[in-house]
């Protein structure tokens, strides 16, 4: 069973940076599209970006919009997000997913087949 695995999480103060990843591993996904989700400490999941895996269209959540930005290895096993200009408001677990066909809402994490296991971001003041 095909699994994603995140790394790059951690402490960053006010105003940095951090780049996650996003890697599969374990065997193969007929994905459609892949983006990111997080869960801050207290707070529901909700979505960061998501991305068509043909290279279509990518949304961003309107919090993140110029300052995040999601990005594929040219492999295309592995996806990025560059985080700049962090806020403390950007904390949270952060998690990779992808979906197998279309999602009948790109907001809905049900909508979306497999999952990673999460990386902590900590943004500090």
């Amino acid at each position: 069973q095909v699994q994603l695995v995140e790394s790059g999480g951690g402490l960053v103060p006010a105003g940095g940076s951090l780049r996650l990843s996003c890697g599969a591993s374990g065997g193969t996904f007929n994905t459609y599209s892949i983006g990111w989700f997080r869960q801050p400490p207290g707070k529901e999941r909700e979505l960061v970006v998501v991305m068509g895996w043909s290279g279509g269209s990518t949304y961003y959540a309107d919090s993140v919009k110029g300052r995040f930005t999601m990005s594929r290895a040219n492999a295309k096993n592995t996806v990025y997000l560059h985080m700049n200009s962090l806020k403390p408001g950007d904390t949270a677990l952060y998690y990779c997913a992808a979906a197998g066909a279309p999602p009948n809402s790109i907001y809905d994490p049900k909508e979306y087949d497999l999952w990673g296991q999460g990386t902590q971001v900590t943004v500090s003041s």
